[in-house]
């Protein structure tokens, strides 16, 4: 069966699709088949991350390792099971249709809390939240006590995250790798880095996460979003000498790769 990651955040702006994106590609690239799907129905930036790449390639007359894009299928009412809901019968039959042909299959929730986003979750073999390292993010995860900054209890998503392994773990199936990456960091404000990093370990032990690096705030990644391309591409569109600033994004993402410790995957770039 296909290993399924899964990116959630219930807010916007984490840089969920530039994730999902090079994640997706750097398997691609390791020769691995992935999959790909994006639930939000209405913004679709991984969706248009992957169309754009597809139509740079045409343009460009070069061929690119990209992952497999669906679209959740549409279905005839007649064929929809009684009872069943059509959100979760789409996404199950997208998933059936892909994982016969995938390694990997690679899940972009929406920066929101949706029926399609908690099924998701509940299918995740391993699960990213990307989170913008702000403690105004930070309450995505947990409430803070804001006289001592002690945590004092789980957010709706962290509990809903809960709720998903309760379900697996009723099938059957094995418990969700939960990665939280702290992203977009900036250059300054390092007590807050060091007040924000604190209480992340505080809260993964509570509610069982590991936290991994994620990527720095970087202007190349806006640029790379319109023709669909990655880090992992440039070399391969004869940009022969990478700057300070895109080397070290590269080194991001294999720290990336090798935190999420998926099964079979050797970083190789």
């Amino acid at each position: 069966m296909a290993h399924i990651i899964v990116t959630g955040n219930e807010k916007g702006g984490s840089g969920k699709s530039t994730t999902s994106m090079h994640v997706a590609t750097a398997l691609a690239r390791m020769g691995f088949r992935v999959g790909g799907l994006d639930l939000d129905l209405r913004q679709r930036s991984f969706g248009r991350y992957v169309e754009n790449r597809q139509a740079f390639m045409a343009r460009e007359g070069v061929a690119l390792p990209s992952p497999e894009y669906r679209t959740l299928p549409e279905i005839d009412p007649a064929e929809l099971p009684q009872g069943e809901n059509p959100f979760d019968y789409r996404l199950s039959k997208a998933v059936a249709e892909m994982e016969p042909n995938c390694d990997f299959i690679l899940i972009d929730c929406p920066g929101s809390h949706t029926r399609l986003s908690q099924v998701a979750h509940s299918l995740a073999d391993t699960l990213i939240t990307p989170l913008n390292d702000s403690f105004i993010d930070f309450d995505l995860l947990a409430r803070i006590d804001p006289a001592t900054s002690k945590v004092v209890g789980p957010s709706i998503y962290s509990e809903m995250v809960w709720s998903a392994r309760q379900l697996r773990a009723k099938a059957g199936l094995k418990p969700i790798d939960w990665i939280v990456l702290r992203n977009r960091l900036g250059a300054q404000q390092m007590h807050n880095k060091r007040k924000v990093g604190g209480a992340l370990e505080q809260l993964s032990k509570r509610i069982g996460f590991r936290v991994a690096p994620g990527f720095s705030e970087r202007v190349i990644f806006r640029e790379l979003f319109p023709r669909g391309i990655t880090l992992l591409d440039l070399k391969d569109l004869g940009v022969e000498k990478l700057n300070i600033s895109n080397v070290a994004a590269r080194q991001e993402l294999r720290d990336l790769i090798k935190a999420l410790e998926l099964p079979g995957v050797e970083v190789n770039f």
